[in-house]
């Protein structure tokens, strides 16, 4: 008897703690919000080429200096602002709300990644190498085919994205989806026509960090001079990262018809393999392709091979090779040597 009152008590004590933790919504609430976290890093680099002219030449310079904010209230609703400096361009690069309460169905809105590719999304210092693939920069928005300024593969909308069906001894997730809508016109633009680009993404995990991926794009992209161009691409790929710290990604892009009666063909494709040497040093073999006229009289092929140097959480040196087979040039191979730092805070 004297153990049922006990527990009886305690259930009633956790109760009314539990009552006292609800958050009661209102414009005086100043409450249940974290502390905002602020960090930053920055890229530095020296790139030479045997290429007269490319990179602007070879010299030290700075990739980028970013700053961010984030942080979240009632655990359901999560922000972000971040700030990115090119020499001396300062812009906003991120800026949005998520609301985040479920796993299997959130909403964000804002200025964000588009949902569209394994690399687009990840951050400069997870991808291996120095710089994103073609394929991201051609088809994702970092220098697009099309024209569009590099918009660090970002632009302006909602999405709604969630992981499902929760499989295995380790209760990984089996499946992931995002589908947004955007203006189409990149970071910090208004939409000039009043159509959404759509951009999304089906995503199957069968084994831990094991992650097979389609992704779609319809929509389209007006330039400087008024005149709309179509964007329609579909990509498909492969990503495995897991705590063993070896990488494999592999992604196909390709545009499809509308795009293909308006701009040509085109499409691009790269394979990424990481090996952990030690605790402190991952090497990266890539091989990298983009095809203008998806033809090989078309080709762009890269083939590098870059040592990550990781100290420490926060310090990263990359010391890359790089050899370039570009058909459309009169001397189609020439080589380059890539040195990053990485700090962050």
């Amino acid at each position: 008897m004297k153990k049922i009152l006990i527990a009886t008590v305690s259930l009633l004590l956790c109760l009314g703690a539990y009552a006292q933790e609800q958050p009661e919504y209102g414009y005086k609430q100043t409450g249940f919000q974290s502390t905002p976290k602020v960090g930053g890093y920055i890229i530095g680099s020296y790139k030479y080429s045997d290429l007269d002219g490319a990179n602007g030449g070879p010299g030290f310079g700075c990739r980028l200096i970013r700053l961010y904010v984030d942080g979240s209230i009632f655990n359901d609703f999560k922000y972000r602002i971040q700030l990115q400096v090119n020499g001396a361009s300062p812009h906003t690069k991120d800026f949005y709300v998520e609301w985040a309460k479920y796993k299997t169905f959130s909403v964000k809105m804002g200025q964000f990644k588009r949902a569209f590719t394994f690399e687009n999304p990840m951050n400069p210092w997870d991808v291996g190498v120095g710089d994103f693939s073609f394929l991201v920069q051609k088809f994702a928005g970092m220098g697009d085919r099309l024209g569009e300024a590099n918009v660090g593969g970002r632009d302006l909308g909602i999405q709604v994205q969630g992981d499902l069906l929760p499989v295995g001894d380790d209760k990984h997730n089996l499946l992931h989806y995002q589908l947004g809508l955007w203006n189409g016109q990149g970071i910090n633009a208004n939409d000039k026509d009043g159509k959404k680009d759509i951009i999304g993404t089906l995503q199957v995990q069968p084994i831990k960090g094991l992650k097979l991926g389609v992704f779609g794009w319809a929509g389209n992209w007006i330039d400087g001079t008024g005149q709309n161009w179509a964007r329609q691409r579909v990509s498909a790929g492969v990503s495995y990262d897991n705590a063993d710290n070896w990488t494999v990604r592999a992604e196909y892009a390709t545009a499809l018809a509308d795009e293909k009666a308006q701009s040509g063909a085109a499409d691009a494709l790269y394979v990424t393999v990481g090996v952990p040497v030690q605790n402190w040093l991952k090497v990266y073999l890539k091989w990298d392709e983009f095809r203008a006229g998806a033809s090989s009289a078309t080709s762009h092929d890269m083939y590098s091979a870059c040592a990550n140097f990781r100290l420490h959480k926060n310090l990263n040196f990359q010391l890359e090779y790089r050899r370039h087979e570009n058909q459309l040039l009169a001397t189609p191979g020439y080589n380059e040597l890539w040195f990053m730092t990485y700090i962050r805070f």
